[in-house]
């Protein structure tokens, strides 16, 4: 807990937990007032479970949520009263704390200077300067002339899309004005996290600052996108601020719907219940592989697009391959429940695949949809397709790693770049949007049909950088984007089957088959991801590096096609 005071009756706090309510009372804070929406985000604690503990640790407790960037003088009016009413001091919080600083400057902002406003909260550590208009229009300032802070280049999204696109840009335009918005303090290196499932990886080697990451000649803007207006080339954050853009670079990740089975949230972490797909679980998953002599172990995989398609199989075979060397492999039942029908989506990597599900005599159950977790009787259930049909089964289980259902992120379909299914909405060789000629995208959240993978933003961020350029310039995009995407397969502890491929399931290796025959488990496969993938990403990506991720120069050629 992160206790940030603004004024002498009033604080605010990133996300609480329930025991911090407790030190918060220690503290002497006698009302918690929460600005955020439940459900946010897959571990947040629901404002029922911190009024409870509030409750108990004898703390008024106001419910006030607002979604990012919605800030309206209903709201302020809203806000307003509650503090009137409540006890002081007042501890207030949403995701970061943004929302609830924000809300107590717009409300203070009729009554003190905005100087005055922005020096409290920035003394609390909230940059609240993107506000000042606002401020400024609501103590009786001439805002007329404020226009917001704009740069050359704009980029959404602080993960590997954004970083990559910032250093490919700025390595060809040095000079160029770059902008990362994200409010997180941390970059993850998410291909990490299967290895930290197996023991191989600790967690602290797929985690960095933000700070340490970003390079040279990038600004941070540490907030969360809440609108976009592209017909005024202007991006809106959480907080109400506005920043204009000669190009913006979508590049925002997408959304693990965790809530989308039943029963899911509130059993992750515990009865056996496991993820790869979160970083505060893989340590979990390693510590149930140990544990796990004897039962039923299910791995499970949701329809597609996922993140990866192939990390939810690759836990299964790591964690197989363990139980075989510790010689409990026969006392264990393992089960992959697919929701689609096929190992993996393309075939020539299958009979590899199959070897090892052979190996570890692991049960196929195709279009096994998992929609129900019972955590303390440990039992899941499956929605099971079988043509037209639809019927429910009951597995009960040891040990089960999820993967979720995943979806594009709400702020994303709420806006007018993203395509009916809530993707960003961009032409699969260019990158770039299809109705806005300035707006590009990349990563997980756009609707391309690649595989979701690190390795198809290493190729696909230098093209988006050539695409940005030559639009400032007043050009037509020239780079072009060919599916590529790859997928290490963990089969064994220190095997690997590497699959390469682009669009339309085309074999696309990168290195001849005497170095490196992915088709079949290799050594030389698992010392490429173990040793050499991660500096490839954080000293290669990041810093403008493109190892055999040069852009194609042929769009026109292949548009045309």
């Amino acid at each position: 807990m992160e206790i940030k005071p603004i004024a002498p009756s009033f604080a605010a706090s990133p996300q609480l937990s329930p025991a911090d309510v407790a030190r918060a009372a220690e503290a002497g804070y006698k009302t918690i007032i929460c600005n955020r929406p439940d459900g946010e985000a897959d571990d947040q604690p629901t404002a029922a479970e911190i009024s409870a503990a509030a409750r108990a640790a004898g703390v008024d407790f106001r419910y006030l949520p607002i979604k990012p960037g919605v800030v309206t003088d209903d709201i302020l009016t809203a806000f307003e009263d509650t503090i009137k009413s409540c006890k002081a001091p007042i501890l207030a919080y949403c995701r970061t704390g943004t929302r609830s600083a924000t809300l107590w400057a717009m409300a203070r902002s009729k009554l003190l200077s905005p100087d005055a406003i922005l020096a409290a909260t920035g003394q609390a550590g909230y940059d609240l300067g993107g506000l000042r208009p606002r401020m400024e229009e609501r103590f009786g300032v001439d805002t007329g002339s404020i226009k917001p802070e704009s740069f050359d280049l704009l980029i959404v999204g602080g993960g590997a899309g954004g970083v990559a696109t910032a250093a490919s840009a700025l390595k060809r335009r040095p000079d160029l004005r770059v902008a990362i918005i994200e409010p997180r303090e941390d970059h993850y290196y998410q291909p990490g996290w299967t290895l930290v499932g197996a023991g191989v990886f600790n967690r602290a080697q797929t985690t960095r600052k933000m700070h340490e990451v970003l390079p040279d000649g990038v600004k941070w803007i540490r907030g969360a996108v809440a609108g976009f207006y592209p017909d005024q080339d202007e991006v809106t954050l959480e907080n109400g601020a506005r920043y204009g853009y000669g190009v913006l670079v979508v590049s925002p990740g997408l959304k693990l719907n965790w809530e989308a089975i039943e029963g899911l949230p509130e059993t992750l972490g515990k009865n056996g219940v496991t993820s790869n797909y979160r970083f505060d679980l893989a340590p979990y998953t390693y510590e149930l592989v140990q544990a796990t002599r004897k039962g039923k172990a299910i791995f499970t995989q949701p329809p597609m697009p996922i993140k990866c398609a192939g990390a939810p199989q690759k836990a299964m075979y790591l964690s197989s391959d363990y139980w075989l060397r510790t010689g409990v492999l026969k006392d264990i039942d393992v089960d992959f429940c697919n929701a689609g029908g096929v190992l993996f989506g393309v075939a020539d990597y299958v009979p590899a695949l199959m070897e090892y599900v052979k190996r570890y005599d692991a049960s196929l159950s195709f279009f096994h949809n998992l929609i129900k977790v019972d955590g303390d009787k440990k039992i899941a259930t499956f929605e099971v397709t079988d043509g037209d049909s639809k019927t429910t089964v009951e597995k009960p289980f040891d040990m089960m790693h999820v993967c979720p259902p995943q979806t594009g992120l709400d702020f994303i379909k709420a806006s007018p770049l993203a395509d009916a299914a809530g993707w960003v909405d961009v032409d699969q060789h260019s990158l770039q949007h299809k109705k806005y000629a300035n707006v590009f995208g990349l990563g997980d959240g756009c609707n391309t049909p690649n595989a979701k993978t690190a390795a198809a933003v290493r190729k696909q961020a230098p093209v988006v950088a050539v695409n940005a350029l030559a639009v400032m310039d007043g050009k037509e995009p020239v780079a072009s984007y060919d599916g590529y995407g790859s997928c290490p397969l963990t089969v064994e502890r220190g095997k690997i089957v590497l699959a390469e491929f682009g669009y339309g399931g085309k074999i696309m290796p990168s290195l001849p088959t005497w170095m490196l025959d992915g088709m079949k488990p290799t050594r030389a496969a698992w010392f490429l991801k173990e040793r050499m993938l991660p500096p490839i990403y954080w000293q290669g990506m990041f810093r403008g590096h493109e190892y055999l991720a040069q852009p194609d120069m042929t769009f026109k050629k292949i548009a045309a096609e």
